[in-house]
């Protein structure tokens, strides 16, 4: 049973008492409009999904009277199709992911996982970047490097130092205290424990730092004095394009 606008008032004590509702469930999710069964969206009652809906929920309800969730609309109808049919999306995996995860519905988040996308996303990818020292930090510090050499510019550069092992760190540390002395900034990446090679950290800053909306692509550095051995080894110049 739809709420009528004439009813509005009673939104409250309507969201209170969700047991004197008809079966069919009116929701606006972001502005997207989806109409379904209270049995549907209490499938799992461990989830918060289920648990919006059960007892003394606190949802609000839109002009119409529509139950209303403060989430991305445009993937809630993956979410619908799973409860409805127990079909796992193929599409937007990892947004639909995400809500999966905030909805806290444990069997779609377990197939999720199981995808190709997610499963090298978080077992490989993942895994491996928590084995790089100040991985994050360092991701942060590029960019406001970046942010600070780009007034009046189309493009900025940041030197970016890439050691795998303790023996390529103290190869590199005469050229880093050379590079110091220019006070040319540098940030340094490494060194890791783990299979992948200086070529996949460097694809994965280019990843990381063009998912936060920075356009950027990255070559060796060449230096110009003071390094014993080929720069472009351990060295790079990631440029950001501005305009």
């Amino acid at each position: 049973m739809s709420i009528s606008s004439e009813h509005k008032p009673l939104g409250k004590q309507v969201t209170g008492s969700l047991h004197m509702l008809s079966p069919i469930v009116e929701l606006n999710v972001g502005g997207e409009m989806y109409t379904t069964t209270l049995s549907t969206l209490k499938k799992h009652p461990g989830s918060k999904l289920a648990e919006m809906f059960t007892g003394q929920p606190k949802l609000r309800t839109d002009s119409e009277g529509r139950f209303f969730i403060d989430r991305p609309g445009t993937y809630f109808k993956y979410i619908l199709e799973y409860l409805r049919s127990n079909q796992v999306p193929t599409q937007c995996i990892q947004d639909v992911y995400k809500e999966a995860l905030f909805y806290d519905i444990e069997p779609l988040i377990k197939q999720l996982e199981d995808s190709p996308q997610i499963f090298g996303e978080l077992v490989a990818r993942k895994q491996f970047l928590a084995r790089v020292p100040n991985y994050s930090e360092n991701i942060e510090l590029m960019i406001r490097i970046a942010r600070a050499e780009a007034v009046a510019s189309r493009q900025s550069s940041v030197i970016v130092c890439v050691v795998r092992t303790e023996e390529d760190a103290a190869r590199c540390q005469d050229a880093l205290n050379s590079l110091d002395m220019d006070k040319k900034s540098v940030v340094k990446f490494g060194p890791w424990k783990a299979v992948p090679s200086i070529s996949d950290l460097l694809d994965c800053i280019q990843m990381d730092v063009e998912a936060k909306g920075y356009k950027i692509s990255f070559q060796p550095h060449v230096a110009e004095k003071g390094f014993r051995f080929k720069s472009h080894d351990f060295f790079y110049k990631f440029l950001f394009t501005w305009w």
